[in-house]
């Protein structure tokens, strides 16, 4: 009888967490250096209102606004860090609840590091890394708990007993420019993910951006051909153009509007992966 009962209060619970799992709640994961996590000014019209329906999960603790690390929030900028800017995530996930039907909710999870190469998120190099990054950096990496990558991974987990994660955003480069070996980097990094979250590839795309462009004297625009092989690599990965996306004088970060169009374009294009059309107008996905 005692193990009936235990059989029974097994499957309530597994049949409450399944439950408790909403699957028009669509997670993406975001990661890079200074462009993903938004460069610092926000604008008034960033500000809001934002919908409900773009939720942010904190990966860090805020005190303005107010957040709590491993919480959803209206994904109100800042969505990495306090102090932080606009980035691509943020019209990323604007664009996709402007046109997913109003059932469907996006959430978002932000983990970057300004300034840092792709080994940041690599699990046998960050803590060799990290160990010579400037201070700056090094308070950066420690609000991650001093593995960024790792942080990632247990929000990740989080959200995942909440809605279901669909693809992946990436937005780096700057700090490995003309690093041949970028790709398969990326590609070791992706696959953590995949294994670590128990995702499937083919069902998890990842969207990587170009750097400031060549038609805006990118400093870094050279890496721009490396990050168009990504897919060479990565069969489920897709290059998101930077073509015309405004930058400020340091040739480096975008401004506000470059960030609006970037994040406009991830969203077109993960609509696109998702099977929706890519109207005005919410429209229903394929049977």
């Amino acid at each position: 009888m005692k193990t009936v009962l235990l059989v029974l209060a097994a499957m309530l619970f597994l049949s409450g967490s399944a439950l408790a799992q909403d699957k028009n709640f669509y997670i993406f994961l975001s990661f890079g250096q200074s462009n993903m996590e938004g460069y610092p000014g926000i604008e008034e019209q960033d500000k809001g209102p934002v919908e409900g329906r773009f939720q942010v999960m904190a990966a860090v603790d805020f005190s303005n606004p107010p957040r709590e690390k491993g919480h959803w929030y209206t994904a109100v900028p800042p969505l990495a860090r306090p102090g932080n800017g606009i980035g691509p995530t943020d019209y990323f996930g604007r664009t996709l609840v402007a046109r997913l039907p109003a059932n469907i909710k996006v959430g978002v999870i932000n983990v970057s590091v300004a300034g840092c190469k792709i080994e940041m998120f690599e699990k046998d190099h960050y803590a060799s890394y990290a160990e010579t990054a400037p201070s700056w950096m090094k308070g950066i990496i420690a609000a991650y708990g001093g593995n960024p990558y790792q942080r990632l991974v247990d929000m990740a987990k989080l959200a995942q007993k909440d809605g279901v994660i669909k693809g992946i955003l990436l937005h780096q480069g700057e700090s490995n420019t003309n690093d041949k070996e970028w790709p398969n980097k990326v590609k070791g990094v992706y696959d953590n993910l995949i294994k670590d979250l128990n995702l499937k590839s083919e069902e998890t795309p990842l969207l990587a951006g170009e750097l400031v462009n060549a038609d805006q004297k990118g400093a870094c625009a050279s890496m721009n051909a490396i990050i168009d092989d990504l897919p060479k690599t990565i069969p489920h990965s897709y290059v998101i153009s930077s073509a015309g996306c405004t930058c400020r004088p340091d040739h480096l970060h975008f401004t506000p509007a470059g960030y609006r169009e970037f994040g406009k374009r991830y969203g077109e294009k993960m609509l696109s992966l998702l099977g929706y059309k890519i109207s005005a107008a919410p429209t229903p996905a394929p049977e």
